[in-house]
């Protein structure tokens, strides 16, 4: 099998994107389909790794506010979770925030995430609270 490897999304992967995020945040985990999406769709680079049938396994998005790039919609099909997709992903992401000028990254991690962003590189900052429904907390790391 190839190592996973991810790459920016094309306007022609929203549908695979969407129904990605679709399976993983509102059929596995119930977050209510009204919030998956939001306006910040349209203006965020959208990043994702495929499978070896080329299938859209892993995605993630990232927003820029300043010199902080907002990492968010992370999410791995739950047949490829700890085979490497998910970390290519966020790799892909701190790259484009970097060459956008982002000198650090923010996200809201689940709680049973917070492991897999602490191996690359975050730190909690904050208490945890809930984002629909779904305990997590704020996490943050320079960008080299």
């Amino acid at each position: 099998m190839p190592n996973p490897s991810a790459q920016v999304a094309t306007a022609d992967d929203w549908p695979e994107l969407v129904a990605l995020r679709t399976r993983v945040f509102v059929e596995e985990q119930g977050v209510p389909p009204e919030i998956e999406q939001d306006d910040a769709d349209a203006t965020a680079v959208h990043v994702l790794s495929r499978d070896d049938a080329g299938r859209v396994v892993a995605t993630g998005r990232l927003l820029l506010d300043g010199v902080t790039a907002r990492i968010g919609r992370m999410a791995a099909d739950a047949g490829v979770r700890g085979r490497g997709h998910g970390a290519e992903v966020l790799a892909e992401l701190h790259r484009q925030a970097l060459a956008r000028g982002a000198t650090e990254v923010e996200l809201h991690a689940q709680l049973p995430a917070r492991r897999f962003y602490e191996r690359e590189g975050y730190t909690a900052v904050g208490e945890v609270y809930e984002e629909a429904g779904i305990a997590h907390v704020t996490m943050r790391r320079a960008l080299p």
